[in-house]
């Protein structure tokens, strides 16, 4: 296994071992013990498979009161995944960062609790499992505008296909101090 670091404490880019032969391959997407070496918890209760054409752009979302870990897998397909640090009291606050993610290299994402996630797709369809570190609870699913100009996201598509919520989301500068985590 790989695994990469990135300029977000917690946020690692990892490239699970294949072990490939004539008749196709295996590879190990988790496992407890050695993410728990990487800092990543092992108590995952929830997960969810998320499928998408080209062009689509899915957040960029965040949990407030019941903030969720995310271990989000690239299963088929190539998307530009991006994370946003808005926790108030981070040194990174309202920075972003953005990577390819291709489900030929079976690369996986760890984003902590307390940055917004998203991303788009850029093969003519993507599917995106997700191990979540709390459950899904839509009352408590907020989000920052896609294309917030103080966040300056070179996201790779001009005119995304996005859901009615999303395209709703006000901007990092638009959501109160108390809708934010610590």
């Amino acid at each position: 296994m790989k695994v990469t670091a990135t300029e977000f404490p917690g946020v690692v880019l990892i490239e699970p071992q294949v072990f490939a032969d004539p008749r196709g391959h295996l590879l190990e997407i988790f496992q407890a013990r050695r993410f728990a070496q990487l800092g990543i918890p092992a108590a995952f209760v929830q997960d969810l498979l998320s499928h998408s054409r080209s062009g689509v752009l899915r957040g960029l979302h965040y949990q407030l009161a019941r903030p969720q870990g995310k271990l989000a897998s690239i299963i088929a397909g190539v998307i530009f995944d991006v994370i946003v640090d808005i926790r108030r009291s981070s040194p990174t606050f309202g920075r972003w960062l953005g990577m390819l993610l291709d489900s030929r290299l079976y690369q996986q994402v760890y984003i902590p609790p307390g940055f917004a996630h998203g991303y788009c797709v850029l093969s003519d369809f993507a599917t995106v499992l997700y191990k979540c570190t709390e459950y899904y609870a839509p009352e408590d699913e907020y989000g920052i505008r896609w294309d917030d100009p103080s966040l300056g996201i070179d996201w790779p598509v001009a005119d995304p296909l996005l859901s009615a919520r999303d395209s709703r989301f006000p901007t990092l500068a638009e959501i109160a101090p108390a809708a934010l985590p610590a």
